[in-house]
Formats: C-alpha cells, structure tokens, sequence
C-alpha cells in the first residue's frame, strides 16, 4: 500500500509521460483500446442467462482454460496437435519462434488477462499452438474430409461430425471463448512454408464453410479479428451496397401495439401492421441488413431460429456494445425483430411468410425468445424509458422503420376518414348513425334488465 506522498509522486510521474495536450486523445492510450478484440463479458450482461455465454464442450484461450467440465476435450486436442504437426513436418520449435513474435499482440487482444499468463508466456504459447491446432483441424476436417483420423473417432468422423461439432461449434461463438485469427495465419504461414496465398481469406473461408456448411456462396468479408467476428460479418454483409448508419430509436415494448411515439417508432407487431394493409415477404438475400419497404411491402431475411440462437444473438449484442468499432448491425436487427415478434400470433404470421423458420419448438417458445431479448436493452438516456433504446443502425434499418410507422398511421387515418365519409355525407345520415348507435344501446340494455333477475333471484 502506497503512503500518500509515494501515490503524489506516481501520479505526478503519470503526467509528465502524458506529453499531448489535454485536449488531444493520446495515441498510446488509442492504440491500446484498438488491440483488445476478446472480452469479458460484464456481471450486468450474464445477470438473465448466465449459460449463454459459458462454453460447455470446449475452451480456446484462456478464459476457461482448466476449468473441469471443459478436460475431456484436453485429449482430443493433445491428438489434433500431433496429427497437425505430423502433416506438416515441422518441429514445434518453428511454431514456437513464429508465436514468440507477436506475443504481446496475442496478450493483448484479451481484456482482461489475468496476471498469471503475463508473467507465465511459456505457458500462454503452448495454450495458444494447443488450441489454435485443434481450431484448425477442425476447420480443415470439415471442410477437406481429412483421411488421417480413425473412422471411429470420437471427434473427427461422422459420428462426431453428428453429435460434437454442432457443440462446438456453438461453443466457437461464444465471445469469451475466441481466439485471435492472427494466430491461426500465423500457424498456417509455419505449416506452409509462407505458401499459402492470401491467409486471411483462407482462413475466412474455412470457418464460414464450417458455420454455414449448407451455404452455396461463402462471402469476402475481409479483415476479421476472430470466429465470431467472421460470423457476424458474414451475417451483416450487404454485397454491392454500401453500410450508412443513422440514429434511430426502436421501441419494443411486449405490449400490445398502439400509435404513439416518433416516427423512427416501430409501434405495431407483425399481425397488427398486416391487418392495417402492410404485406410482408422475404427478402431476396441473407443478409441480415437486407430490410426494406417499398409501396406497402415490407421485406425481411429469411430467419432460422433453433435452440442455439440465444445464446449467438446474446454473444452478437455483447461483442457489438464491448467493441468499439463493430458496429451494430446484429443489435439493431434483433431488436427491430423484436418489434414485430410480441406473440404466438406473430410468429406463425412470419411463418407463414416464410420469415421465420422455426426449428425450436413450439410458436410460444420462439415469442418468449425475442420478448426475453428485449430485457437485453440499453437504458435510454433521455427518459430512462427501459422499452427504448438509441443506436446506430444500418440505413435500411431506418428507413424501413420511419416508412412503416408513417403508411401505418397514414392507414389509420383513412379508415377513419373512410367512416366519416360514409356515414356523415349528409344530416339524414347522420341522425341514422345516432339512432342505429342508440338502438342497440336499448337493445342491451334491455337484454341486461332480463338476464340480471335471473342470477339474483332471492333463495328460499
């Protein structure tokens, strides 16, 4: 514990190496944000659903390296490693020298890291060759059908292509369970001799041919920093069209809808805009952006929803408000889409559009999915309105939202015109109206005075 005067002395030191001006943001301090890619994820975020964020079959790096439930996969690596370094025919010292390079780098992208890898790197490379090997393998198993492992394989046959790696998969899109994608080109640069042409896109394509194996087309999505990053982008990526952003606020509140609110609102559920004349259909790509509305048509993805779309979307969200620069592009779309899901009706309405692809169960079970994401929002800082929330969202996003509220309340507005114009042209109509209204408040009532005796009838 430092005496005040040694803390004094500290602190004065600080700011003598602080030599920009007050005004001006320190390089140094910028470039240690940019490094950080892979987070631990605050308590606030895991308060709802602890089990979304925590890898259940396999650890990469160091967050949940040793934890006890995670050892069994320990040999399955140790195996990966030796058939890795057997097809490439190099001694682990090279991979050791390469690693040794930007080890710092490597350290830096997490944040936290704990004490004990700083002062242990022997331990942190050997970490990082063992699961960056075993990440690789599997890629490569995927996507090439390696023919150096036993059919009976518990990991790489079919059986395990069957029943681990969804698992594992799974547990790749976990935020706090990545590894930097520097570390795996710089793996592929040792096993290849520096051959292998374009590592990013290589490795890029690897990874999307192993989560979207049923893709046709695997997407450019350039510079990545790990596999979720890879995976969101692929999401995210609108070809041909560039990304503009602007400030919307979407209001998502599970009641009933309602007409309230500015225009940058999405006020109405999907049933409730259907039935004020809005047409839903699917849009012509994947693309999660791909959200638009032309004329009275409002377009939307393709969605799957199954049981491990909580847990990606929750990662999405947490790696999109933890990093600075990614954008959010996942955020706001979920949440748009938590705008129009409010209930059963809802989700078989986008079904029945095909919108929505339920592999989860159960109509209720999907309604409660996008209600409980919405507990995920922000709070607004205007009016600490905890239905609302203020982002940056991709231009269709908004101009979508903006033309929705605006035809829905042009709608409502000429159905009401519509009965004005029909039943009030003339007096003469308007005293029918007046004397309809009144005849079948008679008509109850008189229906009431009948019926009430009957229940209130004195008992001897």
């Amino acid at each position: 514990m430092l005496s005040t005067n040694e803390w004094v002395i500290e602190i004065k030191e600080k700011l003598r190496n602080m030599t920009e001006p007050y005004s001006v943001v320190s390089h140094d301090e910028s470039e240690h944000w940019k490094k950080h890619s892979i987070y631990k994820i605050p308590d606030t975020f895991t308060d709802q659903n602890t089990n979304a964020y925590r890898p259940r079959a396999v650890s990469f790096g160091p967050y949940y390296n040793g934890e006890d439930q995670l050892k069994p996969m320990e040999e399955h690596k140790q195996r990966a490693l030796l058939h890795f370094l057997r097809r490439a025919n190099k001694p682990p010292e090279l991979f050791i020298e390469c690693l040794e390079q930007v080890l710092q780098h490597l350290k830096d992208s997490y944040d936290p890291l704990d004490l004990c890898w700083h002062q242990d790197s022997d331990r942190f490379i050997q970490m990082m060759i063992l699961d960056g090997c075993f990440m690789l393998e599997i890629f490569r198993w995927s996507a090439y059908n390696l023919d150096d492992y036993a059919t009976n394989d518990p990991i790489f046959s079919d059986r395990g292509k069957i029943y681990m790696m969804p698992r594992i998969m799974l547990d790749m899109l976990l935020l706090e369970n990545q590894l930097p994608l520097l570390l795996l080109h710089k793996l592929i640069s040792v096993q290849t001799n520096g051959q292998q042409k374009d590592e990013e896109d290589f490795v890029n394509r690897m990874i999307l041919k192993f989560c979207f194996p049923c893709s046709r087309a695997v997407p450019n999505v350039g510079k990545c920093l790990h596999v979720l990053d890879v995976y969101r982008k692929a999401l995210v990526q609108k070809h041909g069209k560039k990304h503009h952003h602007s400030r919307i606020r979407i209001h998502i509140s599970g009641g009933g809808g309602g007409g309230g609110g500015g225009s940058d609102y999405i006020s109405w559920c999907a049933r409730e805009l259907s039935e004020g004349g809005i047409s839903f259909k699917r849009s012509k790509t994947a693309s999660l952006t791909d959200v638009s509305f032309h004329g009275r048509t409002l377009r939307l993805p393709e969605l799957v929803v199954d049981d491990k779309t909580e847990s990606i979307f929750l990662n999405l969200m947490a790696f999109e408000r933890l990093h600075a620069s990614a954008g959010n592009e996942m955020t706001s779309y979920i949440f748009f889409m938590a705008s129009l899901i409010r209930s059963e009706r809802d989700v078989a309405f986008l079904e029945s559009k095909g919108i929505l692809q339920n592999d989860l169960g159960t109509q209720k079970a999907v309604a409660e999915l996008f209600n409980s994401l919405g507990k995920y929002l922000a709070m607004d800082p205007d009016n600490n309105n905890l239905d609302l929330v203020q982002i940056n969202v991709s231009k269709s996003l908004h101009y979508a939202s903006t033309k929705v509220n605006a035809y829905r309340k042009k709608a409502g507005k000429e159905f009401r015109v519509k009965v004005v114009g029909e039943y009030c042209r003339s007096p003469l109509a308007i005293l029918s109206l007046i004397a309809g209204i009144f005849f079948v408040t008679l008509t109850t009532a008189q229906t009431l005075y009948t019926i009430l005796p009957y229940y209130h009838r004195p008992s001897y």
